[in-house]
């Protein structure tokens, strides 16, 4: 393998991170800034007030998406393990 092929799968893994990681992210920044804007509107500080929401709706995105996710997770794998099995037959 050369070294632009070895940084093309380093672009890869981390497309793949930011593909996996990103839509469940993205609920929890969503669900916080909603519930950080009501605590500062009511002046309520509670830490469980902003913790539990969170990870329902994370563990909801797991369940909604998760089908999403691992298709993503195989088919990486997949082109990575095919990929090793190449590499000494050239």
């Amino acid at each position: 393998m050369t070294f632009d092929e070895n940084v093309s799968m380093l672009a890869m893994a981390f497309y793949q991170v930011v593909y996996i990681a990103g839509p469940l992210l993205a609920l929890a920044l969503g669900i916080g800034l909603f519930i950080g804007i009501i605590q500062a509107a009511t002046s309520i500080n509670e830490m469980t007030l902003s913790f539990v929401p969170k990870v329902v709706i994370v563990l909801l995105g797991i369940g909604l998406f998760g089908n999403f996710l691992m298709m993503g997770l195989t088919d990486y794998f997949a082109f990575i393990f095919d990929q090793v099995a190449g590499v000494g037959q050239n």
